[in-house]
């Protein structure tokens, strides 16, 4: 696919970008970028746990008391955060507040440098930092909630370096799990990577069998740089696989959004079932 491809794939998204669903998600995404921004500096040296390291009821609310009575493993099992290109883990904030709200009592998060050059790379750099999460922690496994490139980087440990042997549930929000057209605009070695014909795509779609790990991908129907939406798909024999589409929400605005928290913690909260999101 050339770039003229690429070109007409963006002007097919432009003929629809005055529709009130579009206009009422740019908004939305306005404000979060806003938000973001505000908070961004603080991302650059601020920690990377937020630990509530206790599986006792005492002082938690009934939320918190809920999970750990119905699911005491599922409230201890760690929870490891991967934010996109260009960003940090502030990008969590709302998300990581709820998770703790919730009852989930260990969550990490990971972070990588925005000159960062090659997807598989930072993926051994992840698996580098669960083994540690995992050693400190006690637990055999743990989850991973992926935003972005964050995500691509969280499937390739487990897909393609063996990661399914720790990573219980690998949550993805707008990743391009198939590539983006987009990235065709960009000589950048990483954003090369997310074309979707690159040679990592061509690795990503090559047989996985016996991956154990369950994946749940969150997708916009309005999401701007994931051309088209759907690439943000995961569609691969092997894998356990359930796609979320998420309607009027930017790209930015996915880790802050409500009910994709919500859901999020829906489906952390059930270790053994599969299809726990609606």
């Amino acid at each position: 696919m050339s770039i003229f491809d690429a070109l007409d794939g963006l002007r097919y998204g432009a003929r629809s970008a005055l529709s009130p669903r579009v206009l009422q998600g740019a908004a939305v995404e306005l404000g979060w970028i806003t938000t973001h921004l505000a908070m961004y500096p603080l991302g650059l040296v601020g920690g990377s746990r937020y630990s509530a390291d206790r599986l006792n009821l005492a002082g938690l609310t009934p939320a918190q008391r809920s999970l750990l009575v119905g699911d005491v493993s599922a409230a201890g099992t760690p929870i490891l955060l991967a934010h996109g290109i260009i960003d940090n883990h502030t990008i969590f904030a709302l998300m990581r507040r709820h998770l703790l709200r919730r009852g989930f009592t260990r969550i990490h998060t990971f972070s990588y440098s925005p000159l960062t050059l090659d997807v598989r790379s930072t993926a051994e750099r992840l698996g580098a930092e669960i083994e540690k999460i995992c050693e400190e922690s006690g637990s055999d496994r743990l989850h991973v909630i992926g935003h972005s490139l964050g995500g691509l980087i969280a499937r390739y440990y487990v897909q393609r370096l063996g990661g399914d042997q720790r990573v219980h549930t690998c949550v993805t929000l707008g990743t391009p799990h198939q590539g983006t057209v987009a990235a065709r605009l960009l000589p950048w070695p990483l954003v090369k990577q997310l074309r979707p014909d690159s040679d990592l795509m061509a690795e990503l779609a090559e047989p996985a069998p016996g991956c154990r790990t369950r994946f749940v991908a969150f997708y916009s129907d309005v999401d701007q740089l994931i051309v088209p939406q759907r690439r943000a798909r995961i569609r691969h024999p092997d894998l356990i696989a359930h796609n979320v589409r998420v309607n009027g929400v930017g790209h930015l605005s996915l880790p802050f959004h409500g009910e994709v928290v919500h859901q999020i913690t829906g489906v952390l909260s059930h270790l053994d079932e599969q299809d726990t999101v609606a």
